[in-house]
């Protein structure tokens, strides 16, 4: 039961709503699927993803905010600045439960304001407020700016300079460090002059029944606090495989160049529990409670690193110092950039200077030496701020590659740089990667636990070995269409909820009598729109390939030796999806077996 979307025209000054018809609501769920059925009109390879004309959608989920297991979030979607395609990037926090208690589902903004500004939505009311006072800020210094002009605990999503100059891997923050991360939309926000938005409300989420709800919804929540998987994610974070990922290799090391770090043991989420650990984070209602809050030499409490941000300034670096990576994902946040490309470029850049490609020329005398936590201090200073080797850095690793030498010495798709789940180590990764309608993303399907001995057979995603190749094709296209549906309720991906029992909470949620087969097309017909999305911005089945070093064995290491087939993998798993396996794209008998026929190639 969806609210309506708030509509905002920052060239006109203009507010409306838009009310979601019942049968796309249906269909598609919310947030992150729905976004692509409403931007379907919007997206084309013409646009320019900064232009005043480039939409970007805020959107919850159907249970977002009504205290399910782990669904506390919302997306953020549009065409990414980053790589030309669909741009999709989800968010916890408290942000989107506190939109649907305004009193609404969505934010839909469109056009660039004249000067910098900022939205307040206050239980229906909105307001455009000057933020030239904001420009400039960082993130966490606008909360608490906005707080001390509207109320206390209101929500604010919020960018930082790297939004406000454009880097296409800027981010959206809000609350203790949750971020809309990847494909660049802190750029959009900053090219559309939107420095935050700040949500207050008071009203109930709507749902059908919400007598119905709430025993399942909290039986849901009993079962998934006294679940392993949340057991050790509150205790040890996100980081808490870390230690298992380094062992059978799906963890990269050096930039991608080396199966073995001697220092990655200090680096894990075991670490941090030892060492700097002095609390947890939550998102709204959540369980888990995954967030680190740590305290360094100083004594200040902050947010502790995600196994992104440790394994991508950790060993991608050869930094084996928890606090230096603390700081560098902090750093991050401050300027407002994902702290994966950042880490991932830095990387690039440290390669590129040991290859003698980059000199100190390039970088004012300083040596990028790898291990050294002060170079990649250095590194994200000059992105953010562009100066220097950062004017290139900025730009992303295709380009900086493609600047200093090749565009294959980057680890990206599409034009996405790569998080730190090795295909080498967990071959899955593998078509994950290659086929992910963001470029180089693992939230599409996080489908190394499935390699890692984590099915789920009630979808039919059975173990296959981590170094099986053709054979796994279809569990990936399954794994990646339970993923879709999780990004539509929105379901935190670390919340192991059965999928039988998610489907009685969509079920008594939303008044449906679905079966689990209308649940999986649900999430196949929103995973096939995307692919014909970026069909209609460029995409063609050249498009689905891995960068050279996942190409190339490791020597030593948990993966020594292995490389995916690819090639093997993609034609199985076009046939799996029912693509054709010279274009790489949905034939039109499977989009009209899925009701797309509309949505024309």
């Amino acid at each position: 039961m969806l609210q309506p979307i708030l509509k905002i025209d920052l060239t006109t000054r203009a507010i409306s709503q838009f009310t979601v018809p019942p049968e796309w609501a249906r269909d598609y769920l919310g947030a992150a699927s729905l976004a692509a059925r409403l931007l379907f009109d919007e997206l084309s390879a013409e646009l320019d993803p900064l232009s005043p004309e480039a939409p970007l959608l805020f959107l919850n989920g159907p249970l977002t905010g009504t205290a399910g297991p782990a669904v506390g979030r919302f997306v953020v979607c549009g065409k990414s600045p980053a790589t030309g395609l669909w741009a999709e990037s989800n968010c916890g926090g408290f942000w989107g439960p506190e939109l649907r208690k305004a009193g609404f589902d969505g934010v839909w903004i469109t056009g660039r304001a004249e000067a910098p500004l900022w939205v307040w939505i206050n239980n229906g009311q909105v307001e455009l407020r000057d933020a030239s006072h904001l420009w400039g800020r960082g993130p966490y210094e606008v909360q608490s700016l906005v707080a001390a002009e509207t109320a206390k605990n209101v929500r604010v999503a919020a960018i930082g300079i790297a939004g406000e100059s454009l880097i296409p891997f800027s981010l959206i923050l809000c609350d203790h460090g949750r971020v809309a991360g990847r494909t660049g939309l802190g750029a959009v926000m900053g090219a559309k002059n939107l420095k935050a938005i700040a949500v207050k409300g008071a009203g109930e989420v709507p749902l059908i029944d919400w007598a119905a709800y709430q025993p399942v919804r909290a039986q849901a929540n009993r079962d998934l606090r006294e679940n392993n998987v949340t057991q050790v994610l509150k205790s040890l974070g996100s980081g808490s495989a870390a230690d298992y990922f380094d062992y059978i290799g799906t963890m990269p090391k050096q930039y991608y160049q080396s199966g073995v770090f001697a220092g990655a043991e200090k680096v894990t989420g075991a670490a941090m529990a030892e060492t700097i650990l002095t609390g947890v984070s939550a998102c709204h209602a959540c369980v888990i409670a995954c967030g680190r809050v740590v305290a360094l030499a100083d004594g200040q409490k902050r947010k502790g690193p995600e196994y992104e941000t440790i394994a991508g300034f950790g060993p991608n670096l050869l930094i084996d110092d928890l606090s230096a990576v603390t700081r560098l994902g902090e750093l991050c946040d401050g300027y407002g950039l994902d702290s994966i490309s950042a880490s991932n470029i830095t990387g690039l850049a440290f390669k590129l200077f040991a290859d003698g490609r980059i000199t100190t020329a390039d970088t004012g005398g300083v040596r990028l030496a790898w291990g050294d936590a002060a170079a990649a201090e250095f590194c994200v200073h000059a992105m953010a701020t562009r100066a220097g080797l950062g004017a290139w850095l900025a730009l992303g690793a295709r380009k900086l590659a493609a600047h200093f030498g090749d565009e294959e010495d980057a680890v990206q798709v599409n034009g996405l740089e790569l998080a730190y789940h090795d295909p080498r180590g967990a071959s899955g990764m593998a078509l994950v990667y290659a086929t992910s309608p963001r470029g180089g993303c693992h939230n599409q399907s996080d489908y190394f636990i499935v390699d890692l001995g984590q099915c789920e057979e009630d979808i039919g995603v059975h173990y296959y070995d981590r170094h099986v190749g053709v054979g796994k094709a279809r569990n990936v296209a399954l794994h990646q269409d339970w993923r879709t549906v999780g990004n539509a309720l929105v379901l935190c991906q670390f919340a192991n909820v059965p999928p039988m029992q998610v489907l009685v909470l969509i079920n008594t949620a939303l008044g449906l009598d679905w079966a689990m087969d209308d649940l999986m097309r649900c999430g196949e017909r929103a995973w096939n729109l995307k692919r014909v999305i970026n069909h209609r911005l460029g995409l063609t089945r050249a498009n689905d390939k891995l960068p050279k070093a996942l190409l190339e064995p490791y020597t030593d290491g948990g993966a020594a030796g292995y490389v995916p087939p690819l090639e093997e993998m993609l034609s199985a798993y076009y046939h799996a999806r029912g693509w054709d396996e010279t274009t790489g794209q949905p034939t039109p008998e499977k989009l009209r077996a899925l009701g797309l026929d509309w949505a024309n190639l």
